[in-house]
């Protein structure tokens, strides 16, 4: 066995930006995104950031909905949630600041990812809420102190929204 050090390296933004390909930062290790999802997958994501955008509409709120930006969430972490609600407009380029909401739908090559990981990073990020939909299940998890699971027809984004000081 060879006595030299293990090489693990630490990648910041700046190599983020130079890269090919679909890439998240985690803690400067590079991860490779998956490959895009399946129908089912892209038409829950469509489903809920369009009961997210009549939630923030109905009531009044200064906020944006998007799919799959960048959030670069310090030097060395930059994450792609699948939606974001950002209060306020939309920004020029990435998200820089936690958003109010954000919105992962498990696939078989994501999910262990987003319950782990990402689950983690975001309550350490103190994203106001993040919401776990399962397509397989047609459900939503609000995992928020007490975790609840509510069917996708009833989408409780309206408490969701408060955290731009409404509702």
């Amino acid at each position: 066995m060879s006595s030299a050090p293990k090489y693990t390296p630490h990648y910041t933004v700046e190599d983020y930006r130079g890269w090919e390909g679909d890439w998240e930062l985690w803690n400067g290790i590079a991860v490779s995104m998956s490959p895009s999802p399946f129908a089912k997958h892209g038409a829950l994501q469509v489903r809920i950031a369009t009961e997210l955008e009549k939630a923030i509409e109905s009531a009044n709120c200064d906020a944006t909905t998007m799919t799959e930006i960048d959030w670069i969430v310090s030097d060395d972490t930059v994450i792609r949630p699948d939606l974001s609600v950002v209060c306020g407009d939309a920004p020029e380029k990435h998200i820089v600041e936690a958003p109010a909401i954000v919105v992962e739908v498990l696939s078989a090559s994501t999910k262990e990812r987003d319950l782990t990981v990402k689950r983690q990073l975001y309550e350490h990020q103190a994203v106001g809420w993040y919401l776990i939909a399962d397509p397989d299940k047609s459900t939503l998890e609000l995992p928020q102190n007490t975790p609840r699971i509510i069917q996708l027809k009833t989408i409780a984004a309206g408490r969701a929204i408060g955290n731009c000081g409404m509702v």
